[in-house]
């Protein structure tokens, strides 16, 4: 018994000599030597385990788990900045997981989604650091801008491309802050419009105009990626016939920041809202938000079909009509429920 248990003995102390010299080597030795510099980016969001498994993908340190070990030890797991961070495969992971939660990124994501308005992305970058509202405002509004970018309209709506961005922040948050992160984004709509729109800036003024603005109307009616050219055929189908659009975005939008969600009869007999196409033939004086790629895409090659009206179904998609009488039933079926 007295040998069994000196066997034992033993082998905890083998056993924790040796995790101890584990822990020592993982802490003190770094992956590569002498190691090379790189960049890490960590996602908005982006859960400590995922970093941990990130940083063992890319090299940067030898194990995720101990890496998770360690940051439980530090209670640091809640505490990641995101950004861009310059890192170096040579660091021991004390200093990587240093950097991640005390350094200063290099670069800092910006997501812009699909169908926002000019002023709701004024007011993202002055949330994120990026610019002041003021200043966005005034500078997208700038005729000068406007003509250094090719936009035909007063102001740069629908060019602001929705896409992640990994931008510096600027020191002083002033005029050309705001001009350099607004030249980013429409520069960005310019390079990732180029298979859609060959012909880029010299595409003429007017089919520009339309092409944007039909494509605003269709991102804003339907977030389901199979019926953007459906819709961009209905109001091209009604845009042929001279028929009117009758869109609630645009009337909305003309509304502006203001409107509190609730769209009322009053709304759409307003003769005063250039945005109104209960009111107005014709699309609305400039687009509406900020198309994406594949909204101006079909907007470019609407589908063609014989539509000419369409409902929500409150899934999320669409119930479309050839004629008036088959869009009244169904407006009784899915919006009135009978």
């Amino acid at each position: 018994l007295l040998r069994l248990l000196g066997v034992l003995c033993l082998v905890v102390l083998c056993a924790g000599g040796y995790a101890g010299y584990d822990a020592w080597r993982f802490l003190n030795v770094p992956p590569q030597t002498p190691g090379e510099e790189t960049t890490f980016d960590v996602e908005p969001g982006a859960s400590f385990d995922k970093v941990a498994r990130q940083l063992e993908q890319r090299g940067l340190v030898s194990s995720a788990w101990r890496f998770k070990l360690l940051g439980h030890w530090m209670e640091w797991t809640g505490s990641l900045k995101a950004g861009r961070f310059a890192m170096h495969t040579g660091w021991t992971p004390g200093r990587v997981l240093d950097q991640l939660v005390n350094g200063q990124p290099i670069l800092y994501r910006l997501t812009l989604r699909e169908g926002l308005t000019w002023w709701e992305v004024g007011r993202l970058l002055e949330s994120e650091g990026f610019a002041r509202f003021s200043d966005f405002s005034a500078v997208i509004h700038d005729p000068a801008f406007l003509r250094h970018y090719g936009i035909p309209f007063d102001s740069a709506e629908g060019f602001l491309f929705p896409e992640t961005y990994l931008l510096k922040k600027p020191q002083t948050l002033n005029r050309e802050a705001a001009r350099s992160v607004a030249g980013r984004l429409v520069d960005t709509f310019w390079r990732s419009t180029a298979a859609v729109l060959p012909l880029g800036h010299r595409t003429p003024p007017d089919e520009l105009r339309r092409l944007v603005t039909l494509a605003s109307i269709v991102e804003r009616e339907t977030g389901v990626p199979a019926e953007r050219a459906r819709v961009a055929g209905v109001y091209t189908n009604r845009l042929r016939v001279g028929m009117i659009l009758q869109a609630d975005p645009t009337v909305i939008y003309g509304l502006g920041p203001t409107f509190d969600g609730n769209l009322r009869r009053s709304h759409l007999q307003d003769g005063d809202n250039p945005y109104n196409t209960y009111r107005k033939p014709g699309l609305p004086p400039g687009p509406i938000c900020s198309p994406g790629f594949e909204a101006l895409q079909a907007a470019v090659k609407p589908e063609d079909h014989g539509y000419f009206y369409f409902v929500a179904r409150k899934d999320g998609t669409h119930q479309f009509s050839t004629n008036l009488d088959d869009h009244n039933a169904a407006v009784r079926k899915f919006q009135l429920g009978r």
